[in-house]
């Protein structure tokens, strides 16, 4: 497989040193654009057709990722903290670790090229700031992202960040995404990959994603309300049961009584569950239907 990184250093250092009215066509046409066929599947342009319309510049900021116009001379020593050789090779082995780890048990990827970088955060966003500074997107396949606040923590966790993204980027080479997916496939497939970064990058590297939750809140706060929600389609729909009241509240939909990051946890577990009761491997696991990890894991709703 052939796995390249864009590096996002000089374009920040770029957008760092150039007027502010330069700052996003830099970010659009040195950094999106080589992701430009992810950005499609979205529906998503390079530069917007009238000035203000929605585009790359616009969509990033929606998902945390720090504006263009944002970044200037103060972020320097963030950007520098991002523009080590070393950090990057770390970077690509992680990715080429991941990709890696299904040829090992036999399974054939479809896609044999992938992009991926490593973006800086909106350290004021709340869903990063939930996040302890750190998220990602690999949903698209062949396209990997993280982005991050940098400091001692974010940049250690860049790793483990990087293979849950290559594992959600090979589920859906074998699982079809579909808009009106439903909770119980998003608590499959985010369970998935927070194990398998976990296999490879050691429980440490959990995210607060799984570790801000208690036994006691999943169990008495969590389960039941996800039990009954597993048909809940599209992502509108699912938001609060996944990301918690305060996110989707932020996003703009219904909130369901739930704190931050429930399904992700829930999912965690009940992916665990599956894995040590059945024996599968995870790479295994994560091209199976989702179906039939829930089937195998009835219990874990008692």
């Amino acid at each position: 497989m052939n796995v390249q990184s864009i590096r996002s250093d000089d374009a920040y250092r770029a957008m760092a040193l150039a007027p502010e009215s330069k700052r996003d066509d830099i970010y659009r046409y040195e950094l999106m654009t080589p992701l430009k066929k992810k950005w499609d599947c979205y529906h998503v342009p390079v530069k917007a057709s009238r000035p203000g319309g929605y585009d790359v510049v616009m969509a990033s900021d929606m998902l945390g990722i720090l504006a263009p116009s944002s970044v200037d001379e103060s972020l320097l020593e963030k950007i520098a903290l991002i523009s080590d050789d070393g950090f990057w090779n770390t970077c690509q082995v992680a990715v080429e670790r991941s990709l890696s780890r299904f040829a090992e048990r036999g399974i054939e990827l479809p896609v044999w090229e992938y992009r991926f970088t490593v973006l800086l955060a909106n350290p004021a966003n709340p869903s990063v700031m939930a996040s302890e500074g750190y998220a990602g997107d690999g949903g698209i396949p062949g396209f990997i992202l993280v982005w991050l606040d940098p400091n001692d923590l974010t940049l250690s966790r860049m790793p483990a960040a990087l293979a849950h993204e290559a594992n959600h980027n090979v589920r859906f080479q074998f699982i079809e995404w579909s808009n009106d997916i439903t909770l119980a496939e998003m608590l499959v497939s985010e369970g998935l990959a927070e194990n398998f970064a976990e296999s490879l990058f050691g429980k440490k590297n959990v995210g607060p994603w799984v570790t801000k939750t208690s036994e006691e809140t999943l169990r008495h706060a969590i389960k039941p309300k996800l039990r009954e929600a597993l048909g809940v389609q599209g992502m509108a729909a699912l938001s609060a049961y996944l990301y918690g009241d305060e996110i989707a509240a932020l996003q703009g939909y219904p909130t369901a009584g739930l704190p931050y990051c429930a399904g992700y946890a829930c999912g965690y577990h009940l992916v665990k569950q599956f894995l040590i009761e059945t024996g599968t491997d995870i790479a295994d696991a994560t091209v199976l239907p989702a179906s039939d990890i829930l089937e195998a894991t009835k219990s874990f709703w008692d």
